[in-house]
């Protein structure tokens, strides 16, 4: 990485962070690029590579142009059952998939609010949620308010992004 990076710096270029599905539960497990290209061979792990910043830097452009700045994303790929063909699918460029923040309160060397899923995460990590990520305790019900106020994120980034109404 380039010397001199602060909390959310933008890294240009865009970088490829692979990873998988890790053997126990649903979570996703970071790989390094050597590991993708010694799991699906180097031209399926190029291909890949190559097509994730493709998408990225589109969305990213998109998303500038509305005011919003999409940080990272989580894109997944898997080959059709039927042809082999290599697709994008899952959740594409979604408040739960990618990290949307407003241009308009960036601030390098502080997180800036956010139009995703953090907002729940910050909730559950903070004081007012009375839960520990390192407990064997699930984490708790979201109160209505932080419901709302997720919900509010996400209908903003939605409408800002398409420019549609909810």
């Amino acid at each position: 990485l380039p010397a001199g990076l602060v909390e959310a710096s933008r890294l240009e270029p865009a970088i490829f962070t692979p990873s998988t599905k890790a053997d126990a539960g649903e979570h996703d497990e970071n790989i390094t690029v050597a590991q993708a290209r010694e799991l699906l061979g180097e031209e399926l792990a190029a291909e890949l590579e190559s097509l994730t910043l493709a998408v990225f830097e589109r969305a990213r452009r998109i998303a500038a142009e509305q005011g919003i700045i999409l940080a990272d994303t989580k894109l997944e790929f898997g080959h059709s059952r039927v042809d082999g063909t290599l697709m994008l699918g899952d959740e594409v460029l979604t408040p739960d998939s990618s990290r949307f923040w407003s241009a308009d309160t960036y601030t390098p060397g502080r997180t800036p609010p956010s139009l995703d899923k953090q907002f729940v995460r910050d909730w559950l990590t903070s004081p007012a949620s009375g839960w520990s990520k390192g407990s064997d305790l699930p984490p708790p019900a979201l109160p209505a308010e932080v419901v709302e106020q997720t919900r509010a994120r996400y209908v903003e980034a939605y409408e800002r992004l398409t420019g549609r109404g909810f």
